[in-house]
């Protein structure tokens, strides 16, 4: 099933973000993970990939045992960045074969060693190129791309941001998945922006649930996101209590996607970090909400 045509529709859709193993030898306990959440019936899930494509054909493997086994639609992320144009055709062309219909197109983080370098020489130099090359190569594809409500870490500004973003959106980026927020007052002001600048594509709300202490500071990493002071107070009081965090964290998640159901946000992903009892709590949370 394509994604865009669950996106579309006005009902209410949690779908969850997992990622594949690092080596052969997680394999099986990361399928098991995967797996059993995909039993909560979510409305898709999406599988990331290492930059360079270091996991590509595990992220291909669990999306492909997701989908077949328990008819979940799935997302295969795709990222391109110091990848020739051979290999990412060829992942391309892997995605097809293994009948899956949604690709997340993105640029991917620099590699450590390549970051100052001359990049005038890779055959891509941002995510607008590999959402070309996947339109021409399979037009039949729905391909999702990224946003960040707080500005892409090496954006100057947001008005540049939303002009990059639209030139995406442009070349064939048919919905977008949110970096993750802790404040729904940005995401809020964010779509304002956006549609005004004539970004009319569905928009996928990113949200992940801080379940310890070590997450914090990782997510700011990662995303550069503000954390509000009441996230800031939930830490302090909770965070040397693993028990009493995890509660917390999903509690404090819990609330951020019904604030969002209830202003007409219709689309909540989840970054579950792999954990089944996370996602299991939050889809419960919200099981009268969701209707299942």
């Amino acid at each position: 099933m394509k994604i865009i045509d669950l996106l579309k529709n006005d009902t209410l859709s949690l779908s969850f973000e997992v990622f594949p193993p690092k080596s052969d030898m997680g394999f099986e306990s990361v399928k098991t993970a995967t797996e059993e959440i995909a039993k909560l019936s979510p409305s898709f899930m999406s599988v990331t990939y290492g930059a360079g494509g270091g996991t590509s054909q595990h992220t291909l493997d669990i999306a492909k045992n997701i989908k077949d086994k328990y008819s979940v639609p799935t997302i295969a992320h795709l990222t391109c960045v110091s990848s020739s144009k051979a290999f990412v055709q060829e992942k391309i062309k892997s995605i097809k074969e293994a009948g899956i219909k949604n690709i997340m197109a993105l640029r991917g983080d620099i590699p450590a060693d390549k970051i100052g370098a001359d990049r005038s020489g890779w055959d891509y130099l941002h995510a607008t190129d590999l959402i070309k090359d996947i339109k021409r190569i399979a037009p039949e594809i729905t391909v999702g791309g990224a946003c960040y409500p707080e500005v892409h870490p090496e954006s100057l500004n947001q008005k540049d941001d939303i002009k990059y973003l639209k030139e995406k959106v442009d070349c064939g980026c048919e919905f977008l998945t949110t970096q993750m927020f802790f404040d729904n007052n940005l995401l809020y002001n964010f779509l304002y922006k956006i549609r005004e600048a004539g970004i009319t594509v569905p928009v996928v709300a990113g949200i992940m649930p801080i379940t310890n202490a070590v997450q914090v500071e990782r997510a700011i990493k990662l995303s550069g996101s503000l954390m509000p002071q009441r996230f800031k107070s939930i830490v302090d009081k909770f965070g040397s209590d693993p028990n009493a965090m995890k509660q917390a964290g999903i509690a404090y998640a819990t609330d951020q996607i019904i604030d969002l159901f209830a202003n007409n946000i219709t689309n909540v992903h989840i970054y579950s970090m792999n954990n089944p009892d996370v996602a299991k709590t939050v889809r419960n949370n919200l099981s009268s909400i969701i209707g299942k």
